[in-house]
């Protein structure tokens, strides 16, 4: 004989099942909330790391110790020392809080570097009729000087974009005031889904701008915004097509 629970039991039953479903739900959603909210804040709370910048510029100067010492303007240690001079008091200025004077630092080690690339260029170009060079020692000398100034760019778009670091991590804004990069392309509602509702560059993001624009001599992925990003893409495009033109019209040369 088939039994029957009471119409009470049943009903509070469910309204039991459906309570418990709830607040299990109302449990993960709240549990995912604050997991994406402590990715966020993690990634957008911690200090950018410095110690890619501090290699890249240590890496200029390793670079001019290994190009020929006619491409070179002075002894060809000078630049390298005035790195490493230059870059000790930047470190400790940083890790003082003396903000004012590390981005006055950051400044001026960027303003001589390019100083140094573009001298070096020009004497690239004035080296080039004579056949200083032999082929294969060009090749190496063009390919130093495209990577430097590769790396010279990244640091000038790391350094002023936003006001710099410093103020960047301050401001905790997301994305970046100069470059339009894919992050911030994607949908508001959709950000949290690909980890990037509070993202901002690091090094490693102007780096690839660099790299790209010096190897297809215009922006690629981030649209370039301001003005002086601009210039500074025109200046960067000009010495990577000299240098390439150079290589190639040498290249046709020899053959």
């Amino acid at each position: 004989m088939q039994q029957y629970m009471p119409v009470d039991s049943r009903i509070s039953g469910s309204v039991a099942d459906a309570t418990t479903f709830r607040s299990l739900a109302t449990l993960c959603k709240i549990s995912y909330k604050r997991h994406g909210m402590t990715r966020s804040s993690e990634h957008i709370d911690k200090p950018e790391p410095r110690g890619q910048v501090i290699a890249a510029v240590l890496a200029i100067g390793a670079i001019y110790l290994a190009l020929p010492s006619n491409l070179v303007v002075g002894p060809i240690w000078l630049l390298p020392t005035v790195i490493v001079v230059l870059l000790v008091p930047t470190v400790v200025s940083h890790r003082v809080g003396k903000y004012s004077l590390n981005r006055t630092l950051g400044m001026l080690i960027n303003a001589i570097t390019t100083v140094a690339l573009i001298a070096s260029v020009i004497l690239l170009v004035r080296a080039l009729p004579g056949h200083r060079e032999s082929p294969l020692q060009l090749l190496r000398s063009g390919g130093l000087l495209w990577l430097t100034n590769v790396i010279v760019f990244a640091l000038w778009y790391w350094r002023l974009d936003g006001g710099g670091p410093t103020l960047r991590l301050k401001q905790k804004r997301f994305g970046s005031t100069s470059f339009l990069f894919p992050q911030m392309q994607i949908p508001h509602d959709e950000r949290p889904e690909f980890a990037c509702a509070h993202w901002r560059p690091r090094f490693i993001d102007y780096l690839f701008v660099a790299f790209t624009q010096s190897s297809t001599f215009g922006p690629t992925d981030a649209p370039l915004l301001a003005r002086w990003a601009k210039i500074l893409a025109m200046i960067q495009i000009l010495v990577s097509l000299v240098i390439v033109i150079l290589l190639i019209s040498r290249a046709v040369g020899v053959l």
